[in-house]
């Protein structure tokens, strides 16, 4: 059974920085590439960044590129979201997420529907 477990969230003041991690095991991790989404109150859930099954390539929302930055180690089969320069609307739960099928292409997922496992989340708040 596929497992992811977020880690790192936290509070934070405006323009300081949290490094999320995803711990994942169940199956051969750098089989598939994997996606960081988040949801505000009262906000569909939306993708933030993805990430190619090696690493190279990557995908962000208008709203955070430049910010942040993903990354894996499929070494120590985690991935991981580097947070720059925070602001209070970055505000959310943060969900890791892995497709089903180690054939779907990091550019094709694009919405929750497209993955099949997911964290718990991790929550991060940012103050104003």
């Amino acid at each position: 059974q596929v497992q992811l477990v977020e880690s790192g969230g936290g509070l934070v003041q405006a323009g300081g920085s949290l490094r999320l991690s995803c711990a994942a095991s169940g199956r051969t991790f750098s089989s598939y590439a994997m996606g960081w989404f988040r949801q505000a109150p009262g906000k569909e859930r939306e993708l933030i960044a993805a990430v190619s099954r090696g690493g190279v390539r990557t995908y962000y929302a208008d709203s955070v590129k430049g910010r942040f930055t993903i990354s894996r180690d499929n070494a120590k089969n985690t991935m991981y979201l580097q947070m720059n320069s925070l602001k209070p609307e970055d505000t959310a739960v943060y969900y890791c997420a892995a497709p089903q099928f180690a054939s779907s292409a990091y550019i094709t997922l694009r919405f929750p529907r497209d993955y099949a496992y997911w964290g718990q989340g991790t929550q991060v708040t940012v103050s104003s």
